[in-house]
């Protein structure tokens, strides 16, 4: 085995220090200069062995990604390459990778550098409204053609800046001098994703890269380029939200004395054990277009021997477009009958509930759509100088910004509410195969013309929602490292470096209400042209949409046989649909200028490290020991510019508005604290190829943006008038600035036999004992001074005259009793959708303080984070078969509680998340111009989240996805390849407290790429 680098000599210097102003000392740089120039990396096979050699040369623990050529990636994402990687998994969208997860710890605790620097990071929420505040860095960003290399370091080190708890991702490009000479690469693709719909079915993918040095080494440059088209689909269901409580022996909105037959409950659960009920089951499809822009621009110059400089630009956009359609039922009428399930949390396997006395409700129709453009543009200059032999000195800085920006001149995301109300009774069947079927008792003979079918003219509007989500990120670093090497046996590393990171987050909500408002008084404001029907059993054809005979018999009861399944809808271009009904009403078609979240966060970071490098022979067996210290000075600023609500308005039944204020008001806090950050890496070779190591590390993740706000934000009203029985208070958030980063005590063990040149087994466990995790404080207090519109002299007088009329005490009557008595009408004059078109009921200084449920984030939790990953790689002689395969096992000492009472302190649980078993097989053939690579990518279900202020959990349920890739050399500069991602279509589904309680399902199908690819 090769002891560690020593004796760096200038090439391997400069790639452990250029490659960033974080300092990673890239595993390459442990090669020597020879090994450096003459290895040229093609083929699989080579790139595994290339693999292979950085984790078996390198300190710690690392394991890494090597391009198979110049300009070829394994594959066409960076995120799926990194999956195959033991303890690395992935969190996709839209059917890609995007984000890693490293050993259990989720993006935001993972730090990705481009080149050893700390890239900004900004995205909008995609699939709604709002901003993203995390820290975690988009891979799908950028193209796989322009990198070199991925480097995982699983261990910290002083020479690393914090950040990456769970591990540290470093993205290697192109070089111009790394590989002198003229060299040219110009690849073409068309992709077929068949979830599309609408776009087109074939769209283009082009890659270029041209790489220049002079004769004597001196001046060289590369450039790099890709454009990408993608065209895609997404069909699936949602469930907004489950309320989960004990059962009291009642469920709310059951039929009461004067409204009919009483609930009627299968399997009842035993009073204080905990039942759930969903809000909503909404269908959707959505039709989406993604364009990607890449581009890299490196110059080096090499004036004399001792000096290098180094200039790069890095450029990446990408544009995000999608339409989405939307047909859904909102549960929140008479429940009428349920068959609950016999799980831990009783869960309605079958649900029904009835309008009876009240007419027909809406089926929702609504109609959205996403535009926003991502962009990241970097430049850096880093200076190496070798004084001698035994002295370098590298000057290394950056200034990157990121933004992600609504694309149109309405907003990021818009909601237009359409609907129409023919639902007599609606229900779910959840006993399918994973999709609840939703069920109606269709009924347009009040609103429609009584046909049976669902047509145009009895669609109509109801509510417009526009956001206009804002995010910018601009980083500035810069350091000074130096390396002294004392003899064959003792070296050091030392240097100082700054980090000046400002992040702004801006949002503004604009809703108002449409001609049919709430109610969708208004059947047929919408023109017909605008408006396709669209079919979701064609899109759900994977899925049984019939009835078991069970269920078609519990339906044909509760419905006197008219439910039927609800498959058909309309979808139509959400932006033209909502400027059309904007205008009619004269609503301006625009954003809200006022914005509900203007938040600055400031970090500057101030760093110190050095490391001592020790390798001998003891024994006759090679030993290298690493021992390093990093301090970290942070001090942070956060200033809100928050725009106070000065009211609630009470829009309908159990729909509220909270606007914004026109005066913004700064809020501003500071905050400081230090780290100091140790390392041991020591590793010895028993006999050759058989290496054992041990290294601990204590490394450090910062909180997200959204916990450090300095103001109450997203304000919400609760989820029924407050007077009532079942009323949840509405929330708030509020940041803290002082929150302090998690830290984590890291131990490595591992054991690792390279038996041939291309093959290893390797076995290591892991421990993460990490204190700080963020959790949750709730407090229940009023904000701003607003008041409560359902609770005050109004709502009790409504009270006591619903009562004194014989009327139900629901939500509904509660309103139109209390806009009657504003109106001075009978209560039976006006129907309930007419008393919500008529009045918007606001808090008043009769009225009680409206009380919210108020989250704030807090150091509050420990926990242990231990597991263990296994992994082989072997080529079989040269018959051209190989397999590599890897199973990672996470464990961890907290996990949600799901039959906890929402109730307890407010709902609040603490849980670890991301934590899953990962497996990735990999069948690879390469020879006679032939490769071919079939893989296997398994994850085990995990908690992706606790949301709801920690009373529902949302869990990603185990996924797996084949994919297969076939390469052939026409010659020796021309190769075609096909790419197949998701062979068999696996989709996604995530789950609350049960399986059976669905919260999103996500229905995916395969990708193909046939691509040539020429090189110069």
């Amino acid at each position: 085995m090769k002891q560690h680098c020593f004796h760096r000599d200038r090439l391997a210097f400069t790639i452990s220090v250029v490659l960033g102003v974080t300092g990673i000392p890239s595993v390459l740089a442990m090669e020597d200069e020879t090994l450096l120039e003459e290895v040229t990396v093609t083929g699989i096979r080579a790139s595994l062995k290339n693999s292979m050699d950085v984790k078996r040369d390198s300190a710690g623990v690392v394991d890494a990604i090597s391009a198979e050529d110049m300009g070829k990636f394994p594959d066409s994402n960076l995120a799926e390459s990194l999956q195959r990687i033991s303890g690395v998994s992935i969190d996709r969208r839209n059917g890609e990778g995007s984000r890693v997860t490293v050993r259990g710890f989720g993006p935001d605790y993972n730090l990705i550098t481009l080149n050893g620097r700390q890239m900004p990071s900004t995205s909008l929420v995609q699939n709604g409204g709002g901003v993203s505040q995390g820290r975690a860095f988009d891979m799908d960003n950028l193209a796989a053609e322009s990198v070199r290399a991925l480097e995982v370091y699983k261990t910290g080190r002083a020479d690393i800046a914090s950040g990456g708890m769970g591990a540290t991702i470093n993205i290697i490009t192109q070089r111009p001098l790394d590989r002198p000479g003229l060299n040219m690469s110009l690849g073409a693709k068309v992709l077929r994703d068949t979830t599309n719909v609408v776009g087109d079915d074939y769209t283009p993918e082009v890659a270029g890269l041209f790489s220049w040095t002079d004769e004597g080494e001196k001046l060289g440059f590369v450039l790099t380029t890709s454009y990408q088209q993608r065209d895609s689909g997404a069909s699936g269901a949602y469930t907004t939200n489950w309320i989960t409580e004990a059962y009291d022996g009642t469920i709310p909105q059951s039929p009461g004395e004067n409204s009919g037959e009483p609930i009627h409950i299968l399997n009842e659960p035993e009073l204080g054990e905990l039942r759930s009920l969903p809000i909503d089951l909404r269908y959707i499809h959505s039709d989406r277009e993604r364009t990607r822009i890449n581009g890299q621009l490196t110059l080096q110059w090499r004036p004399i021997d001792t000096l290098t400089g180094t200039v790069d630009y890095t450029y990446a956009r990408q544009d995000i477009y999608e339409n989405r359609s939307e047909l859904s039922a909102w549960m929140d009428t008479y429940k009428s009958d349920i068959a609950f399930d016999r799980g831990p949390v009783h869960t309605p396997a079958l649900y029904w509930e009835e309008r009876r006395e009240q007419n027909p409700r809406d089926i929702g129709l609504a109609l959205q759509q996403q535009n926003q453009v991502n962009t990241l543009k970097s430049l850096g200059l880093n200076l190496l100088w070798q004084s001698s032999d035994e002295f370098e000195l590298v000057f290394d800085a950056h200034q990157s910004e990121s933004s992600s920006l609504p694309d149109a001149g309405y907003g990021n995301w818009i909601n237009i509410g359409l609907g129409a109300n023919v639902s007599a009774g609606q229900g779910i069947d959840f006993t399918g195969d994973g999709l609840p079927i939703l069920l109606v008792d269709f009924d347009d003979g009040v609103y429609g013309n009584g046909n049976g079918e669902l047509e145009e003219g009895e669609v109509g509007s109801s509510v417009r929602q526009i956001f206009n989500d804002r995010a910018f990120a601009e980083f500035t670093q810069a350091r000074l490292g130096a390396n002294f090497v004392f003899n064959e046996t003792h070296s050091i590393d030392f240097g100082i470096e700054s980090r000046d990171m400002e992040t702004r987050l801006q949002s503004s909500f604009y809703q108002e209400l449409l001609a049919g408002g709430w109610g969708i008084a208004n059947p047929g404001d919408v023109p017909a042209e605008y408006l396709s029907p669209i079919n979701y059993a064609k899109l759900f054809n994977d899925y049984n949409l019939s009835l078991r005979s069970n269920s078609r018999d519990f339906f044909d009861r509760v419905s006197d046989g008219r439910a039927a399944p609800l498959l058909l809808g309309y979808t139509g271009n959400a932006a033209l649909v909502g400027r059309h009904l904007s205008n009619a009403v004269g609503l301006p078609w625009a954003v809200n200028p006022v914005d509900n979240l203007d938040r600055t966060v400031h970090e500057a970071v101030y760093g110190a490290f050095t490391q001592y490098y020790f390798s001998t022979d003891w024994r006759a067996m090679p030993v290298n020991l690493v021992v390093g210290l990093r301090y970290e000075k942070t001090e942070v600023e956060s200033t809100d510019l928050a725009n106070l609500p000065s009211e609630v308005i009470w829009q309908s039944n159990n729909d509220f508005q909270i606007p914004a204020g026109a005066t913004a008001i700064p809020y501003s806090e500071k905050a400081k604290y230090n780290h100091w950050l140790p390392n041991v890496d020591f590793d010895i070779e028993f006999i050759p190829g058989l290496i054992g190591r041990f290294s601990y590390s204590k490394t450090i993740a910062r909180a997200n943006y959204d916990q450090m706000g300095s103001a109450a934000s997203g304000l919400s009203g609760p989820s029924l008038p407050t007077l009532l029985s079942g009323s949840t208070l509405g929330t708030a958030g509020s940041g803290n600035p002082g929150i302090l980063p998690l830290e984590s005590d890291n131990l490595d063990l591992s054991l690792e036999w390279y038996f041939d040149e291309s093959s290893y087994v390797s076995m290591g466990y892991f421990r993460k004992d990490v204190d700080n995790f963020i959790g949750t404080a709730t407090t229940d207090v009023n904000l701003y001074g607003l008041s409560d519109p359902t609770n005050g002299p109004r709502a009790l007088q409504a009270m006591a005259d619903l009562t004194a009329l014989g009327e139900p005490l629901n939500d509904t009557n509660l309103f139109s009793m209390v806009a009657a008595n504003i109106l001075g009408v009978d209560f039976y004059e006006y129907t309930a959708e007419e008393f919500e078109n008529l009045v918007d009921i606001t808090g008043n200084a009769d009225d009680a303080p409206i009380i919210f449920r108020v989250s704030q984030p807090k150091n509050s939790e420990r926990a242990v984070i231990d597991g263990w990953e296994v992994g082989i790689q072997h080529f079989f002689g040269e018959t051209g078969f190989g397999l590599q395969a890897n199973y990672t096992i996470v464990n961890g000492d907290i996990e949600y509680d799901v039959e906890q009472d929402p109730a307890i302190n407010g709902g609040e649980q603490f849980a670890l998340t991301g934590l899953s078993d990962t497996a990735n097989v990999s069948l690879i053939f390469e020879q006679y111009g032939l490769s071919a690579r079939l893989s296997y990518n398994w994850r085990d279900a995990f908690l992706a989240g606790v949301e709801d202020g920690g009373r529902r959990p949302r869990y990603t349920d185990e996924y797996s996805q084949v994919d297969l890739s076939i390469g052939y050399e026409v010659h020796e500069n021309l190769k075609l390849s096909l790419d197949g991602i998701n062979l068999l279509g696996e989709d996604q589904r995530q789950f609350a407290r049960s399986t059976s309680q669905l919260l999103r399902i996500e229905m995916l199908g395969p990708r193909y790429a046939l691509s040539a690819r020429y090189h110069f």
